[in-house]
C-alpha cells in the first residue's frame, strides 16, 4: 500500500523523471502504459512540474512505497471539476493497483477539498486499453475530441492524426 503527500518543490525532479519513465522512451515498455510506439522526446519537464505545484488551484498527489516516489497524479480545479493528468506509476510497479490507488485518493481528496461534481481526464483515443482501465474505475467517454497539442521541443509523434478523448466520472451524491 502507499503512502500519500501533496507534492512539494523538492519532489519535482522526482516526478518528472517517474512521469517520463511511465509513458516514453525504452524503459516504458517493461509497463503497459507506454506511448512509445506513439510519441518520441519527454512528455514534462522538472520546471513545468515545479509550476504546477506552485499553483494554488492545483496539487500532485505523490505515491511513496519505501521513501521512493512511484506513483503521481497531477489535480487541477477547474470550476466544479477536478482535471487529472500525468497518471503514472513507475513502469516495473504497474498491475499492482497502485494506479487505482492514485486516482481514488486524487479523487476523495478533491472531492473533500474542492467539493467538486465530478472528475475528467484526457487520454490519446489509441490507447484502447487505458481508455478501458479508466472506464472500470467509473469514467465514461464523453464523445470529446482534441487534437493531440503540438509541442515539438520537447515531443514528437511517430504517428499521424493522433487525437485525444475526454472521459467524465460525475459524483453520485
Amino acid at each position: 500500500m502507499l503512502s500519500f503527500h501533496k507534492a512539494e518543490l523538492n519532489d519535482a525532479s522526482a516526478i518528472a523523471d517517474l512521469v517520463n519513465s511511465a509513458y516514453r522512451g525504452e524503459g516504458s515498455r517493461v509497463g503497459w502504459t507506454t506511448e512509445a510506439d506513439l510519441l518520441d522526446g519527454l512528455r514534462i519537464t522538472t520546471p513545468e512540474i515545479a509550476t504546477l505545484i506552485r499553483r494554488d488551484d492545483a496539487f500532485v498527489l505523490v505515491g511513496v512505497l519505501r521513501d521512493q516516489v512511484v506513483a503521481c497524479i497531477a489535480c487541477e480545479h477547474n470550476e466544479n471539476t477536478a482535471k487529472f493528468g500525468l497518471i503514472s506509476v513507475k513502469p516495473s510497479l504497474q498491475n499492482k493497483g497502485y494506479g487505482r490507488e492514485m486516482i481514488q485518493a486524487a479523487e476523495a481528496i478533491t472531492a473533500r477539498e474542492w467539493r467538486v461534481a465530478g472528475f475528467y481526464l484526457s487520454v490519446i483515443t489509441l490507447r484502447n486499453e487505458l481508455i478501458e482501465f479508466y472506464e472500470r474505475l467509473g469514467f465514461e467517454r464523453s464523445g470529446q475530441f482534441e487534437d493531440f497539442p503540438q509541442n515539438p521541443s520537447l515531443w514528437q509523434p511517430k504517428v499521424q492524426d493522433l487525437a485525444l478523448e475526454y472521459l467524465v466520472k460525475l459524483i453520485r451524491r
